[in-house]
């Protein structure tokens, strides 16, 4: 492998500012890049300018199936003058390549490529597959792992690897849920010096934080996962009424659930709809439930033969942990067959969506030889 190349080809994506949209031309960029090396894949179109790619390559003989995934989409980069570089030039400075993406996680995305293509290049004797999945919109929505959730990408996945930022010094087997919704109070507007001819939806939503805080604080602290603690619930924000003089008709409250395995996103949304039910008895107010996203929590083990061929390719008993936020792996979890999960990349989290994102150009090629090996100690 051609170190400069893998260098440049990472930077030629970086410099597609595929924010929230134009995936297509990241995935038509990696698709040329494969089949310069012999590797065919396909292109899945989520929507026009939008798709996802998928690439396999095949052993000598039958055995587990290994997926390597990442988002090819990031996050806006705001205003270009706060940043100390253009943030879709992918400017190096020492051993940091700047711009949008750099960290989350274009460099994750092109080293599992690479490994895929060193893979070919060395013509590797492994046995069962490896197959790429690399997806659109985990931004926003997480668009694409749904898609090829649904579409049987996934379906027969022994272990997924997904090159998210962890740094090379942990290894990510589970994450939350997130669970984000919204609760809608419908009265009737009046004027506020007859209040009785009106029904107040302000009250209403009251009435509803203050039970459904009730009952989360009585059933959540009683079902807890030994890593990531107990599921929570978070009342965001607020919104109605038309102006100080007048009885709001109409309440939106915004909310986001974090959850685990042991209370599940189901459970949650049973809680909010029970609580919904008996107010919406007691007053001639009507209480709605808008589900905007339901992302279930992720687990793999913390000990998993994918695990544990990761830290035979690092050479150290890197630990195992967990991960607060959520990733493409809630819609692989869907499927029926139970898989390894690992969460593993280059770059440094916290810069993720960051101004001066970056990632360690040497840490970025590092990643490429431990996707390689893991790869290798996985499929035998």
């Amino acid at each position: 492998m051609n170190q400069n190349k893998a260098v440049t080809t990472l930077q030629d994506i970086i410099r597609i500012p595929s924010v929230n949209d134009r995936e297509h031309d990241v995935a038509q960029y990696i698709q040329g890049l494969l089949a310069e090396y012999g590797i065919n894949s396909e292109l899945v179109e989520y929507q026009p300018g939008r798709s996802n790619l998928v690439a396999e390559l095949k052993g000598t003989e039958d055995g587990k199936i290994l997926v390597f995934s990442g988002h090819m989409d990031v996050v806006a980069a705001g205003d270009p003058v706060d940043w100390t570089y253009p943030p879709f030039d992918a400017h190096i400075e020492d051993d940091r390549m700047y711009g949008r993406g750099t960290t989350d996680m274009k460099a994750g995305v092109m080293a599992l490529v690479w490994a895929m293509i060193r893979l070919k290049e060395d013509a590797v004797a492994f046995k069962g597959t490896l197959r790429l999945v690399l997806t659109v919109g985990e931004e926003i929505g997480m668009y694409g792992s749904k898609q090829m959730t649904e579409l049987g990408y996934v379906d027969d996945a022994d272990a997924i690897l997904i090159a998210e930022p962890s740094g090379p010094d942990q290894v990510i087997y589970a994450h939350r849920g997130s669970l984000q919704y919204q609760v809608i109070a419908k009265g009737k507007a009046a004027h506020s010096s007859t209040p009785e001819n009106g029904i107040d939806a302000l009250q209403l939503i009251v009435d509803y934080i203050q039970e459904s805080n009730r009952r989360f604080a009585e059933a959540l602290p009683h079902k807890v996962n030994p890593d990531m603690g107990a599921s929570f619930n978070v009342n965001t924000v607020i919104q109605g009424g038309d102006q100080i003089n007048s009885v709001a008709g109409q309440v939106t409250l915004s909310a986001n659930a974090r959850t685990v395995p042991e209370f599940s996103n189901d459970e949650i949304i049973a809680i909010i709809e029970d609580v919904m039910a008996e107010l919406s008895s007691e007053t001639t107010g009507q209480l709605e439930l808008n589900v905007l996203q339901n992302n279930p929590p992720a687990a793999g083990g913390h000990d998993s033969a994918l695990v544990q061929a990761i830290r035979q390719a690092t050479g150290r008993d890197i630990p195992a942990t967990v991960l607060a936020g959520a990733t493409d792996a809630s819609n692989f979890g869907r499927v029926e067959k139970p898989h390894d999960l690992a969460i593993f990349g280059p770059g440094v989290f916290n810069l993720a969506h960051a101004l001066d994102e970056y990632v360690s150009v040497s840490e970025y090629l590092e990643f490429i030889d431990i996707f390689t090996e893991s790869a290798k100690a996985y499929l035998v």
